[in-house]
């Protein structure tokens, strides 16, 4: 018998707050399968799928049979997201490298598009974790009365709230606020790494950096040719025999 999920209080964050959405360029842009009208913008929702989920999208890191059962229309995109999330990609890259509270907060902002509450709701997702496994923690987030009320089964999750009217910063992006390896996996990996440098680099502005052509850019090659020339002969003049020296032509038949 599977444990229930343990109770927590939902605290007052942006995206549970009704308001006035005003236009902007920092608004998260809707990918929807309601709205496609081109194959363009197909591609335009994968891509933006995996963004949300893997914030990067390899070639050797895309799930190729899950794409072309969304454009075929077998899936829909929360099935996508889904098969994204339990990629071997997503395992390695953030279960693997984290404990399970940290996986559960990543995934929530992921899937859910927002921050956890608090403590106590990492901890009843990572019960779930521990006692359903990765995919069964998965399957309840996506079946959550909150994943269905605000994505459904046709639009791709986003950060819910980021930027609020009348501020002049919003939130950090998720990928910021929550890079994928922990303090532990940081140090195993020797980042972040302190370099010293012992030659002093000098900066020339743009507008005094030498054109082609400039004769100083080629300095250093004319000083690395070290050209020797002859040394001078140290010859008199009352030693010169000019009768053997010059040359003359005969005339033949004269003697």
């Amino acid at each position: 018998m599977a444990i229930p999920l343990l109770e927590y209080s939902p605290s007052s964050q942006n995206q549970r707050v009704v308001g006035y959405e005003v236009p902007g360029d920092e608004q998260p842009r809707i990918y929807s399968t309601q709205n496609l009208l081109s194959s363009t913008e197909l591609d335009n929702l994968i891509e933006a799928a995996y963004r949300q989920i893997f914030f990067y999208a390899f070639a050797a890191d895309r799930e190729r049979y899950l794409e072309s059962q969304l454009r075929s229309g077998q899936i829909t995109v929360r099935d996508f997201i889904r098969g994204l999330v339990l990629s071997n990609t997503y395992k390695r890259s953030f279960y693997d490298l984290n404990n399970n509270y940290r996986f559960v907060e990543q995934t929530v902002q992921r899937v859910l598009g927002r921050d956890v509450y608090d403590n106590r709701e990492k901890l009843a997702w990572s019960i779930v974790v521990a006692t359903k496994g990765v995919k069964g923690f998965i399957d309840d987030l996506l079946n959550s009365d909150e994943y269905l009320e605000a994505f459904g089964y046709d639009t791709v999750p986003f950060q819910r709230r980021r930027v609020l009217p009348g501020r002049t910063e919003g939130e950090l992006p998720f990928n910021i606020k929550s890079p994928r390896y922990d303090e532990y996996y940081r140090g195993k990996l020797g980042f972040p790494q302190v370099i010293w440098q012992t030659v002093v680099r000098s900066y020339v502005p743009q507008d005094k950096q030498a054109k082609a052509g400039n004769p100083s850019l080629f300095l250093d090659m004319a000083k690395s040719i070290s050209p020797q020339g002859n040394q001078p002969q140290q010859i008199s003049a009352q030693n010169i025999n000019i009768e053997q020296s010059v040359p003359y032509r005969k005339l033949s038949g004269i003697n």
